[in-house]
């Protein structure tokens, strides 16, 4: 072993390896990849250290300059890749190495620039350190080891996809070492995946589970729980205990309760920030709190020294929490105590959990309040004080003593000092056998009274109860059984109450809202049990002219053709036609307009659809109503219409495409004319918009009367934006004059007028 790890390792006290770290430490497997399975408490962190050195360091017994990291170790929790930092730095302290650590919740810019100064070995959490590697920070090409601590932990919470981009992201050529409590199908896949010839390494004992941790079931009543945690705190009086808990807020109820009695505690919760985790640990290692209240946020590779009790307030989820938050004490060879608290609901489920985890537990009951003070008295005459001899200020104080009070006043001022730092211990109720029910208390002597009121006038217990004890001045403890009956209620008063209650109803015996109470001779009898009455026969329904009875059809064994029974007769006063009348057509040819002018199946060429507008005529002087030349006008025409259309002042042209506008620029002109140089109405046009557009242009030529032409508008100035909607009588265009040189008539004989003035062909204005 190299002699600076050595060296560390005496100062810390280590004169003998744990199992565990002999294990992985073993000279044949100094170059080989691991997958080691150990308890917790025994002693990892320090074994996976040992396990890395020869592969960082080789034959040297000093590290070079810090630089790109040579190992890099995985820990699921924050508080776990502390713990690991702090165990590393001082286990290669005296080898010059330089520990940084990556951890969620940690000031990243901190981070960075520790990690631009150089380091030799980073730990961290999986989420902060890929954030890193993934910002070029973490330089992962000299990295040797790989070790990930509690990696089925980290699958368990997520980290998966993490993981494996870190060890995807590492030279192929380095070690891996998976440290796990278990190895789950999960975890053998992730070593089958990145690891080469993985050597198993399992130092597991196959008999019981933790063999330094004394198992204990504390059977409480269920309203008793939480001060059974509190007497067993005061019953051990452990220099430092843990209460686990699986919700947040049951922590913080706990955390709160202990503070109010007096006890120096803090909380561990995921909710709280890194800081107050850190404070929180931090006070339990230095001495300035005895309990903490965590989550299993904690359970994890904590430790905590003197850690001698754990007590879980909640059970467990599982066996393997159950382990982890037991393997917080019992560590490195010390004795402690699990305690599981158990209501009386939760029995059989506790038996199965410890049955499942291969535990041998004691079964016993929450100390009580006699027990503790007991023990007060015990601990306070066994404490090593009393065989100190006093020096001279003690015994000049103690003569004082002497001589003002009497041995008994100052032996019991002397107990009352010690308790006063203590809590006081809390009384527990016996909690019930599992299965058992409460036996009731005889009620007494008694007198009946009848009401006049039952289940006729909807009398009903839960409203004669206070009517009785507001009326009759009686308490709920002196009114038993309510017996409703149907005329009347009987109820079980009280004999020390009978009197009262008769003085207070008077002669009538009324108690309110025309209720009267009388009192009974004697106890009525029991209620005798009704039989059932017989149902009454179904009356047979005779058969008459209006009624007909249909015998039923057995049901058939097997599948039969559908029979359709014949219709029933309808009365005679009302007329049933022979058949049912067609149903009416979507469509009615005597009910159409007259507008169509051919029938629906004559050939397209006999006759134009008036129906629809431009159908049956060409639209831009081409036959078949198709634009010629393919797509619309879109502006792309070098001497279009459209050239300059940027610029309001040149939306409207000469013909020939010069913009002064004057009409022809756009499609306005005389019928025939030729806008932007080009032939109008003939072949070859292109149209004005799209093929089938309906919708007309703002400031187009109006339709006109089905017997004469439309009257065209006058055609706005496009470069006053004033005039830009139509003005009659504007230029250019002038009034009288189609926009396009096209007739602004109908688009066929008899037809509508065009839409817009897009009707193709020539035509008369």
């Amino acid at each position: 072993m190299i002699t600076t790890l050595t060296e560390a390792l005496a100062e810390r006290g280590f004169d003998v390896l744990t199992d565990v770290q002999q294990a992985v430490t073993a000279p044949e497997l100094a170059e080989a990849d691991l997958l080691v399975s150990a308890q917790t408490g025994s002693g990892k962190t320090v074994g996976f250290g040992l396990a890395i050195a020869p592969t960082l360091m080789g034959e040297e017994s000093r590290l070079g300059p810090p630089a790109a990291p040579l190992a890099l170790v995985i820990a699921p929790t924050r508080e776990l890749a502390m713990q690991v930092q702090r165990e590393l730095a001082w286990l290669y302290g005296k080898a010059g190495a330089r520990v940084v650590s990556c951890i969620g919740g940690m000031d990243a810019r901190e981070e960075r620039r520790a990690l631009e100064r150089g380091a030799h070995i980073v730990v961290g959490t999986p989420g902060r350190l890929r954030d890193h590697i993934m910002r070029r920070v973490l330089d992962l090409s000299d990295i040797r080891a790989i070790v990930l601590d509690e990696a089925d932990e980290m699958l368990d919470l997520g980290f998966r996809e993490d993981l494996e981009f870190m060890l995807g992201a590492a030279p192929s050529e380095r070690r891996t070492l998976l440290f796990s409590a278990t190895v789950p199908p999960a975890i053998a896949e992730l070593a089958k995946q990145f690891q080469r010839d993985a050597v198993r390494v399992t130092t597991l004992s196959r008999g019981s589970q933790h063999a330094d941790i004394s198992y204990q079931v504390v059977q409480v009543a269920a309203q008793d729980a939480e001060n059974g945690i509190i007497n067993l705190l005061r019953f051990h009086d452990a220099p430092t205990a843990i209460v686990f808990a699986n919700t947040r807020a049951t922590v913080a109820r706990l955390a709160a309760r202990f503070a109010n009695r007096g006890l120096s505690v803090v909380s561990l919760s995921g909710e709280l920030s890194q800081d107050e985790r850190s404070h929180a640990l931090q006070a339990m290692r230095d001495g300035r709190a005895r309990v903490c209240v965590a989550t299993d946020v904690a359970a994890r590779g904590i430790d905590l020294p003197k850690l001698d009790l754990v007590i879980h307030a909640d059970l467990p989820t599982n066996t393997e929490a159950l382990l982890h938050r037991s393997g917080r004490t019992g560590r490195a060879g010390r004795k402690g105590i699990s305690a599981m608290i158990v209501p009386d609901k939760m029995t059989n489920k506790a038996s199965r959990l410890l049955k499942w985890a291969k535990i041998q537990a004691e079964w016993t009951f929450a100390p009580t309040a006699d027990e503790i003070l007991a023990l007060d008295e015990t601990r306070l005459l066994d404490n090593p004080l009393w065989t100190n001899a006093p020096n001279e200020n003690e015994a000049a104080f103690a003569a004082k003593l002497m001589a003002t009070h009497s041995p008994e006043q100052i032996a019991a001022a002397c107990l009352r000092l010690y308790r006063a730092g203590l809590s006081a211990p809390e009384d527990l109720g016996a909690p019930a056998a599992p299965g058992a029910r409460p036996e009731r208390q005889a009620f007494g002597p008694s007198v009946w009274f009848a009401l006049s009121v039952g289940r006729a006038q909807r009398a009903e217990a839960r409203w004669l109860l206070p009517l009785l004890c507001r009326a009759g001045n009686l308490d709920k403890a002196q009114i038993g059984k309510i017996r409703v009956e149907e005329d009347q209620t009987l109820v079980e008063i009280a004999e020390a109450a009978a009197a009262g209650l008769t003085a207070r109803l008077g002669a009538d015996g009324m108690l309110e809202d025309g209720i009267t109470a009388k009192q009974q001779g004697g106890a009525p009898q029991n209620r005798p049990v009704r039989a059932a009455a017989p149902k009454a026969a179904r009356p047979a329904v005779e058969a008459d002219s209006t009624s007909v009875a249909e015998p039923v059809a057995p049901r058939p064994t097997q599948a039969l053709e559908p029979v359709i029974a014949p219709a029933a007769p309808k009365p005679a006063d009302v007329a049933v036609p022979d058949a049912k009348p067609a149903q009416k057509p979507k469509y009615d040819p005597d009910r159409a307009p007259a507008k169509r002018a051919a029938p629906r199946d004559a050939p397209r060429d006999a006759a134009p659809r008036m129906d629809k507008p431009n159908e049956g005529k060409p639209r831009s002087g081409k036959p078949g109503g198709k634009p010629s030349g393919g797509k619309p006008y879109r502006g792309d025409d070098k001497a279009g219409p459209r050239q300059g259309a940027s610029d309001p002042a040149k939306r409207f042209g000469k013909p020939g495409g010069k913009p002064d506008g004057k009409p022809g620029g756009r499609t306005e002109g005389k019928p025939g004319g030729k806008p932007s140089g080009k032939p109008n109405g003939k072949p070859g046009d292109k149209p004005w918009s799209k093929p089938g557009a309906g919708k007309p242009y703002r400031g187009d030529a109006k339709p006109a009367a089905a017997d004469g032409p439309s009257t065209p508008r006058a055609r706005p100035n496009a470069a006053d934006p004033s005039q830009r909607m139509s003005r009659p009588g504007g230029k250019p265009g002038g009034p009288g004059k189609p926009r396009s040189g096209k007739p602004a008539g109908r688009t066929g004989p008899g037809g509508p007028p065009a839409r817009g003035g897009k009707g193709g062909g020539k035509g008369k204005p």
